[in-house]
């Protein structure tokens, strides 16, 4: 490979939260953290230079981009999943879970109801409730191998409780689903038949594994584009998630204009110039290293599976179609939440993300993130291994 994605680099001291709030946390100063969703990879050399280029320009007043930010975007969108999008659609903000959040009270009232697909993102569940939202699940299905959709439930969920957002995660974070044109279009009829606004959090869309492609919903039908805001962002992509910054696309300009005019109220206004320094040299320049990046994670995700395979049979993985955070049954070990939490915390000494945070469903499961070196990922799945050999042997 052109890039080196087996190369440890050390990200304690750097301000990090993922590695350095394990003490906040309450966690083991030897922990190994594989929870949240950032990469432990050094982000494309293009983005590198573009932001020490733009530093040692030395003045970092406010920042409005021209057509070349818009135009990047466009173009990535374009090549990868074959969706025009349209300068005027776009809003940008500093995050997903922030345009959540804006969304939410741009588009819906104290009240109104929101439908989830749980297990799932968890800040979904935090925007509805801190927004005065009511949560309504319409909870994915586990046949023992992977996730489907009751679609019958989908919709007399939205019937009776009156429904009028349903936030679609798609990849969907943790199960890993990258849904299906028929299975979009199904929910987008339903929702189009009771009126029902969709908010597509298609942050993971370029993480998709062979056999699965990515696409997005609003381009399937006009009908779909009327009623939907696209949330996307290279922040996962490219880890730049610290850098703050997300492109949103409303086509509707009535619900434009109120998303817009909520985001005003918030008091945001120019966008971290860094963060759109980032994106458009990460969508024009950033390709190649992706598709190294895509390549690198299939091979840990092989190791994940051969290895739980071979040596952790107990442990069931749940087969991803797409993003690097990979859903793991942990039921076989016979252990309540509590038990499984601290198992994995004191006596494995890893940091992954309960599936009770998830919602509904998310018993007996937890997230990891392979979105790091092999050596990490082997080191993490050898302690994982030898505490189970001990938990086995009835040792304390």
């Amino acid at each position: 490979m052109k890039y080196d994605f087996d190369e440890i680099i050390e990200r304690r001291g750097t301000g990090s939260v993922k590695y350095d709030l394990a003490e906040k946390k309450g966690m083991p100063e030897d922990i190994l953290p594989l929870w949240v969703a950032d990469m432990d990879f050094r982000v494309p050399p293009c983005v590198t230079e573009a932001l020490i280029k733009r530093a040692q320009h030395g003045i970092f007043g406010y920042a409005e981009p021209g057509p070349a930010y818009f135009e990047a975007a466009a173009a990535w969108f374009r090549k990868r999943t074959g969706w025009e999008v349209r300068r005027e659609w776009l809003v940008k903000m500093p995050g997903v879970v922030f345009a959540v959040a804006t969304i939410l009270r741009a588009l819906t009232k104290e009240g109104d109801s929101v439908l989830i697909q749980e297990p799932v993102y968890y800040p979904f569940a935090e925007c509805i409730k801190t927004n005065g939202r009511k949560k309504v699940i319409n909870p994915l299905v586990f046949d023992g191998q992977g996730y489907h959709i009751d679609f019958q439930d989908f919709e007399e969920k939205i019937q009776k409780n009156n429904v009028t957002l349903f936030i679609l995660c798609n990849p969907h974070n943790p199960v890993g689903r990258v849904y299906t044109e028929e299975e979009l279009k199904r929910m987008g009829e339903i929702c189009l038949r009771h009126h029902v606004l969709v908010l597509s959090d298609e942050i993971h869309q370029d993480f998709t594994y062979p056999g699965h492609k990515h696409i997005p919903f609003a381009m399937l039908r006009p009908e779909f584009e009327s009623i939907s805001i696209t949330c996307t962002a290279p922040t996962k992509t490219f880890n730049l998630a610290g850098l703050q910054i997300s492109n949103i696309f409303v086509p509707d300009r009535e619900l434009r204009h109120r998303v817009k005019d909520e985001l005003w109220k918030t008091g945001f206004d120019e966008s971290n110039i860094m963060g759109l320094v980032a994106c458009e040299a990460a969508y024009r320049g950033g390709e190649e290293w992706l598709g190294e990046l895509l390549a690198y994670l299939r091979g840990n995700l092989d190791y994940l599976r051969a290895f739980l395979a071979e040596r952790l049979p107990e442990i069931r993985l749940i087969e991803p179609e797409g993003t690097y955070l990979v859903w793991l049954d942990f039921k076989n070990l016979g252990l309540s939440e509590e038990a499984l939490d601290e198992f994995l915390i004191q006596r494995a000494k890893l940091w992954l993300d309960a599936g009770t945070m998830f919602g509904e469903g998310g018993s007996g499961f937890q997230r990891i993130n392979v979105a790091c070196p092999k050596e990490t990922l082997k080191k993490a799945m050898e302690q994982l291994e030898t505490a189970i050999l001990s938990l086995k042997s009835g040792n304390k």
